[in-house]
């Protein structure tokens, strides 16, 4: 019994950490897939959505930052580059003085011109040279004044962006939990005074006011919709809504039909959502399949175009 209890021991001490710990991993991976298949509802909350703008908002300000300061380093190495610039043609001009100045003195020397007249043009083409430097780098700080105008410009639209994106958010987390149709369609129409083309908004919007049964003021909406965004699933599943409690069972299945051709999920909720099934028990809704089949897709429109 000894030398077996002995060999269990050593074999126990001879077997490698990173084998049982690669068991070990192995456990919780199969723990946590086990833990996803199991679950019965989205992890997601308006918090978690909350948080990615917040994030997103504090990026685009970093990005900007950022932007910023890699133009002012650009700036000030423009200026250390104009200095330089200026410094070496000083520079270059006093040396070519002194040689004007010295050949001219042999000249004097010899009687070919007096010293003053030959000054007086070694002034005059320094200064021409200089104020051609001058005017040429003060063009190209025009340049750069205008380019950082332009980026403060697009980082103060970007900002203006953000923050109306945030309002619009939040409204539309204040639509999701309110329970009043009232007052989910004046959250609805804040949206749309923020932003006059949010298709979105007026397609939710139909839908609130098919609940406060005026499918005319629906479909309205979901024309106005449809003349933004001529490819919107969600307002010809609205129109078909509102055809439906109209009575208009036609029209209701034809753009019932265009729906399921741009979301095939929305053949699934035809029998579950209740605004549907006078449409879904009436003897025209046997020729859906019929209607989608002569129905051309939106691809095919275009290319018709």
């Amino acid at each position: 019994m000894s030398r077996i209890l002995r060999a269990s021991i050593l074999a126990f001490l001879f077997i490698s950490p990173a084998s049982i710990s690669q068991e070990a991993d192995e456990e919780r991976k199969d723990s946590a897939q086990k833990e996803v298949e199991a679950l019965q509802k989205p992890m997601y909350t308006p918090f978690v959505e909350r948080y990615m703008l917040d994030e997103i908002k504090q990026l685009r300000i970093d990005q900007a930052k950022a932007k910023q300061e890699l133009i002012q380093q650009i700036v000030d190495r423009e200026h250390n580059s104009v200095d330089r610039a200026v410094a070496y043609a000083t520079d270059t001009v006093t040396y070519f003085f002194y040689l004007i100045a010295a050949a001219t003195s042999i000249l004097v020397l010899v009687g070919w011109r007096s010293f003053q007249d030959i000054k007086e043009r070694v002034h005059n083409l320094a200064d021409e040279e200089i104020s051609k430097l001058v005017q040429e780098y003060e063009k190209r700080l025009e340049v750069i004044e205008r380019q950082l105008q332009q980026k403060t410009l697009h980082i103060e639209e970007n900002r203006e962006e953000i923050e109306l994106t945030q309002e619009v958010q939040s409204l539309w987390l204040r639509a999701q939990q309110e329970s009043s149709v009232a007052n989910k369609i004046a959250i609805y129409d804040e949206i749309l005074r923020l932003r006059h083309e949010d298709v979105e908004a007026l397609t939710y919007k139909a839908d609130a006011v098919l609940e406060l049964n005026e499918p005319q003021w629906a479909v309205n909406l979901c024309h106005q919709a449809l003349g933004i965004d001529s490819d919107n699933s969600h307002a010809f599943y609205q129109l078909a809504c509102a055809h439906t409690a109209m009575g208009q069972f036609d029209e209701a299945l034809r753009y019932l039909a265009e729906a399921i051709i741009r979301r095939e999920s929305y053949r699934d909720e035809i029998l579950s959502d209740n605004a549907l099934q006078p449409l879904a028990e009436s003897k025209v809704f046997k020729d859906l399949d019929k209607v989608i089949a002569k129905t051309p897709s939106p691809q095919t429109r275009e290319k018709g175009n």
